[in-house]
């Protein structure tokens, strides 16, 4: 296979005889060049299927107008509605961005930073993958001078700006819900301690059961990777426990959807014999029966700080300004699941 040469300024400007200086600045609409030159240039440009190489351009500018996005995964509801909303400012800004997955991979997040820095992005928006412990990638995007927001995900110790909800008090809501349906001994299937959300997650539940004197028994608290089968795995071990919970609250709506199918599996009544919540409000959780109660992460909210974030730092980058540390109150929508009284 024959690989076709890039049409470069150059081979305009050898159609037309004229110099590529000419052809760049016919291009930009220079008033110096004749409109009939222009309409030439772009008519060849056009024959030939000229494409700017933006990589060159925003080397020469210092500007690419480019965001970097990244996320664990594009196919969640909470981070798809992230990127809908950041895509949305910043379209009216005259910004494109550029949306990768890490899969939760600390190695592909690497890879991602570093296409994302040689792309001469102007910034970099993310929430950090599950595997993610070892900074210095982060610590690498700063470096290069550019903005960077993470959302949902991220270390405090990067100092860098931070949009996301109280995951703690989530915690508390979700178990101050089941005592008052009259839960008495509550399980947890969390996320790992090392990511800073999951961790403000456990710490919010073993706070509460403490303050409400429930068993905290180390059998009855997972981490995970929150993955359906993650939620199918821990829940059957909860199920083979010679006492049972009485109550579920899992860390994330995908796990939570995989508890909900071994406790229907093994004809458990939801939620008379074992309550469950979730955590995301993922469209699914409205849909299964019975429908499953879950913490709504206001995606859209943290998508538009996270922009409007990104805008502020770009607008005035000289001026020394204080972190962005935006904490939105989360809030439970009780569904079947967990509805006993």
């Amino acid at each position: 296979m024959v690989n076709k040469k890039r049409t470069t300024i150059k081979d305009i400007a050898n159609v037309l005889n004229i110099s590529p200086a000419a052809v760049s600045k016919a291009m930009h609409g220079d008033s110096r060049i004749s409109a009939k030159t222009i309409e030439a240039v772009k008519d060849v440009a056009k024959k030939l299927n000229y494409q700017p190489n933006h990589l060159a351009s925003a080397l020469r500018k210092g500007k690419s107008n480019l965001v970097g996005v990244i996320v664990p995964k594009t196919n969640s509801n909470f981070f798809s509605s992230v990127i809908q909303n950041i895509e949305e400012i910043l379209n009216k800004e005259g910004y494109n961005i550029i949306i990768t997955q890490s899969n939760e991979s600390f190695k592909k997040e690497c890879n991602n930073i570093d296409a994302l820095l040689f792309t001469q992005v102007d910034g970099i928006i993310a929430s950090m993958a599950n595997e993610t412990v070892d900074l210095d990638y982060y610590e690498k995007i700063k470096s290069y001078g550019i903005p960077l927001i993470l959302f949902d995900r991220g270390e405090n110790n990067l100092n860098v700006d931070y949009i996301g909800i109280d995951d703690y008090q989530s915690s508390h809501l979700i178990i101050e819900h089941l005592v008052s349906q009259g839960c008495k001994r509550i399980a947890h299937i969390g996320g790992f301690k090392h990511t800073r959300i999951y961790n403000n997650r456990i710490r919010g539940y073993v706070d509460a059961i403490k303050k409400h004197k429930l068993p905290l028994d180390d059998e009855l608290l997972f981490e995970s990777s929150l993955t359906i089968e993650d939620g199918r795995e821990k829940m059957s071990q909860l199920l083979a426990l010679k006492n049972r919970p009485d109550a579920v609250y899992v860390a994330g709506d995908y796990a939570a959807l995989g508890a909900l199918q071994v406790l229907k599996e093994n004809n458990i009544n939801i939620p008379k014999d074992i309550a469950l919540v979730g955590f995301g409000n993922e469209p699914f959780t409205a849909m299964v029966s019975p429908t499953i109660s879950s913490i709504n992460q206001h995606s859209g909210e943290i998508g538009r700080q996270a922009a409007l974030t990104f805008l502020e730092r770009v607008k005035m980058p000289t001026v020394k300004q204080t972190l962005n540390k935006i904490i939105l109150n989360a809030e439970l929508i009780v569904r079947d699941s967990s509805n006993i009284n």
